[in-house]
């Protein structure tokens, strides 16, 4: 019987394959005296050979998309495995208290977990400690007989199924093989929906129940278009979606006709539509798509996918590979946004009520200098490559500006000092995300060379509703008159100081908030590099000065967002 469940359609397309379930499975166990050791021992031994042979094997997966310094970490993670003092340990405790070999295993690693733990100002010893627990997962699935899931050995095609998706997940999927995601949670501006379509890989998010719903291996059908997923899909459902998917492909093929075309509408004015990107190997996509620029390169995924701070040089390669990628064409770089859902397991943040309120972004790296000022020396020598303009996150007072590009300014006279080329036309900007800087925007635009408006957290942040709570995202509401009055003020800051304002967030691809967009005077539009072509065929039928009408209405005369989702419809039919 065929499970139909309805979710958030996050990234266009579909896809019908066999599941995979990526769930953390039930390690639990009992602790049972035993009389036969020699055969916990031996079992022991077999599921430590299993868990050698499994990580040798995404150890080279590794190293091969990753490359060898990412695959590094891995090398650990099998040196625990052979190491002498803490295998002679277990079985130590398996033949001196006569218990299973589960309980022999968890009771020695958690007593080297909680000593390595204890070292707080050894960070090597508390690194150990993390690998120690990750080996110590994977031999205990091993002994339990169950499959610890990973991303990155997918070799067949699939539908990844999850409770969420963390982007350190996301990042590991194989476009070659996994043909769509579906998740319990989330929504259109979660970290997975958003790889999911820079990757271009069809999602379902927020269905609630597809992990209760599912079983490795059940045939799934995903409309990522319409929101639509099928478990055990019959004939005609499978048709019915290939048949939609045919249609989306028509429609992406005329959209494709696009890609050399400029961004303007009716009455031909010129808008820029750019890209948001996640690594160098996003620049295909860019330029597949007509992207005239990057509007939002997210360098926090140089540092999630390396073992330890990624060094200054390894930072220049990865800014210069993009700089020189797009020919010339801007190129906004984010400095580090490290914190709320997104972890670095060599850097320990501390545990807070609400991380995405606290220690990250541009807070960690004022307060932690040195690793900031490697990531500005990288960016002044690569600025030679191509036009670079740097931007720093969650910026919500003038002070931590000022703080932010004195740093900079002090790091490229060192260089200049040193001999090394810096570019001399670097534009530096803010992402407007905190309510704060948008209000003082008219403050902000005489020191800043440009505004980006990052509308994932303004939004929640305005409406004091967090995007990811399923109880409350009703409140994540991109087209309610205050955000709108609130994005129509910093345009207009901006305009007067003779600065752009450009949107990295992802109403910026929204077709019902194009519209308005435009109306509001937007200069640039930054978005997944899969949605340019949508948005300049949309753009192309719009008259900017209609448009400049529809968005006075919807900010004075509308009081709800359903109110201004009607007019645009209006509008625009």
């Amino acid at each position: 019987m065929t499970d139909i469940l309805k979710g958030i359609a996050a990234s266009d397309g579909v896809a019908v394959a066999k599941a995979y379930l990526l769930v953390q499975p039930d390690l639990t166990f009992s602790k049972v005296d035993v009389e036969d050791v020699e055969h916990e021992i031996s079992r022991l031994q077999g599921a430590l050979a299993k868990a050698t042979e499994e990580l040798q094997v995404i150890r080279n997966k590794a190293a091969e998309n990753l490359g060898e310094e990412e695959a590094q970490v891995f090398d650990a993670h099998l040196m625990v495995l052979s190491d002498p003092e803490l295998i002679g340990a277990i079985e130590g405790n398996i033949k001196d208290n006569k218990v299973n070999a589960e309980s022999g295993l968890k009771e020695v690693t958690d007593m080297f977990i909680g000593m390595f733990e204890a070292m707080e100002d050894n960070p090597y010893m508390q690194e150990r400690a993390a690998d120690i627990k990750d080996v110590t997962k994977r031999v205990l699935s091993h002994l339990l007989g169950v499959k610890l899931p990973n991303p990155s050995l997918i070799n067949e095609e699939v539908v990844v199924v999850a409770h969420d998706l963390t982007p350190s997940d996301t990042a590991q999927l194989d476009r070659r093989y996994v043909k769509a995601f579906v998740t319990d949670i989330g929504g259109r501006t979660s970290h997975s929906a958003i790889m999911a379509r820079s990757l271009e890989i069809p999602a379902v998010v927020g269905t609630k129940e597809i992990t209760a719903k599912a079983a490795e291996g059940d045939i799934i059908a995903v409309n990522g278009i319409e929101g639509d997923v099928f478990v055990h899909p019959t004939e005609e459902q499978i048709a019915d979606t290939k048949r939609q998917g045919q249609e989306f492909a028509d429609l992406k093929a005329e959209w494709d006709k696009l890609k050399d075309a400029p961004s303007v509408t009716k009455d031909g004015k010129h808008f820029e539509l750019v890209a948001n990107i996640g690594t160098p190997k996003d620049l295909e996509g860019v330029r597949n798509n007509g992207g005239e620029g990057i509007g939002l390169y997210r360098t926090e995924f140089l540092y999630m996918d390396s073992p330890d701070f990624p060094t200054e040089e390894a930072q220049f390669e990865a800014y210069k590979a993009v700089l020189e990628g797009m020919s010339g064409k801007p190129v906004v770089v984010r400095t580090m946004d490290i914190g709320g859902d997104k972890e670095l397991p060599y850097l320990p943040l501390p545990e807070e009520m609400n991380p995405f309120l606290g220690y990250r972004a541009i807070r960690v790296c004022l307060d932690q200098d040195a690793m900031f000022r490697t990531q500005l020396r990288a960016l002044l020598r690569s600025s030679v490559y191509g036009s670079l303009r740097i931007m720093f996150p969650m910026i919500a007072t003038l002070q931590e500006f000022r703080e932010a590009k004195a740093m900079l300014e002090e790091e490229k006279a060192k260089l200049v000092k040193e001999g090394v080329k810096v570019a001399d036309d670097i534009q530096v900007g803010i992402m407007i995300e905190i309510p704060a800087a948008a209000v003082l925007a008219d403050q902000f635009a005489k020191e800043v060379d440009f505004f980006s408006v990052g509308t994932n957290d303004l939004i929640q942040y305005t409406m004091a509703a967090d995007r990811m709570n399923e109880r409350v995202s009703y409140l994540y509401q991109p087209y309610n008159p205050s955000i709108l009055r609130l994005l129509k003020h910093v345009i207009d800051s901006a305009h007067k100081e003779g600065k752009w304002a450009g949107m990295c967030g992802e109403m910026a691809g929204d077709q019902i908030a194009v519209p308005l967009l435009v109306g509001l005077g937007l200069d640039e539009f930054s978005m997944s590099a899969t949605s340019i072509l949508k948005t300049r065929s949309l753009m192309k039928r719009l008259d900017s000065e209609k448009m400049a009408e529809l968005s006075q209405k919807a900010l004075y005369e509308c009081t709800t967002a359903d109110e201004v989702v009607a007019l645009v419809k209006e509008y625009t039919k």
